[in-house]
């Protein structure tokens, strides 16, 4: 076994303040894409459709995207193996919680229960007058714009467009996180999309040892990362998974 899987499992087995942080490599073995990169969703589709002033002045063309990509695509895909080994991380008293960039909810079909949604969850639908909030199937999406059914108002995908802010809760939890850990997993992430990115580094400025995932090298690789393991976050995981339970 290599040296860093050791060295890795040993860390995470002695962690007194464990968290993940997750990217988009972690939902890629369940058939979802990155948004970014050469075989990315901003390829094929025009990225306009979730910036916000164009979501609220074209509805329905937006959500005409928006259906395709998150409910038509996303919301047929099922958790990997990575999802569920940092599930049985967390069951186990391991993993304090996840921090995820991502928007699919596959962490909680996966049994996760502490995730800090950094972006917001898909598979939630909001108000955007009343507040009131919606799961998929409550929500009939072959009539779009689709319509709050108590004041007849546009219903909006809750995760973060273009324009819009961080959800306020998840981001100070997430950074809390982060300066009270001691060892991170990141795992399937560039660092490159903003403020997200800065966790690991709030992470590391207070003195967490930190443990990459990852198929190539990231923003992370030569600035913070302690230990790097080269390979598919499912495949990668379910090598640890077997060294720490």
């Amino acid at each position: 076994m290599d040296e860093n899987y050791i060295k890795a499992a040993a860390l995470i087995k002695s962690a007194q303040s464990l968290i993940a942080f997750t990217g988009a490599g972690v939902s890629v073995e369940s058939g979802i894409p990155s948004f970014r990169g050469e075989n990315g969703i901003w390829n094929k589709y025009d990225p306009q459709c979730l910036e916000l002033d164009y979501f609220f002045s074209q509805p329905k063309d937006a959500w005409i995207v928006i259906k395709e990509i998150f409910y038509d695509f996303f919301g047929a895909a099922s958790p990997n193996k990575a999802h569920e080994v940092l599930a049985q991380m967390e069951k186990e008293g391991m993993l304090q919680c996840v921090v995820t960039q991502n928007i699919d909810n596959l962490h909680q079909e996966a049994g996760s229960r502490e995730v800090y949604e950094f972006h917001g969850n898909s598979q939630k639908m909001i108000c955007t007058q009343c507040g009131k909030t919606y799961w998929p199937q409550e929500v009939d999406l072959n009539n779009l714009p689709p319509l709050c059914s108590d004041d007849r108002s546009i219903l909006k995908p809750d995760f973060v467009f273009f324009g819009e802010g961080i959800p306020e809760v998840a981001y100070q939890k997430s950074f809390e996180a982060a300066r009270n850990a001691d060892v991170v997993l990141v795992i399937g992430t560039t660092g490159e999309v903003m403020p997200a990115s800065m966790i690991p580094m709030e992470a590391k400025r207070n003195g967490a040892t930190i443990i990459e995932i990852n198929t190539e090298t990231s923003n992370y690789s030569n600035q913070i990362t302690d230990i790097f393991l080269r390979g598919a976050a499912g495949e990668v995981l379910a090598k640890l998974g077997k060294m720490i339970f």
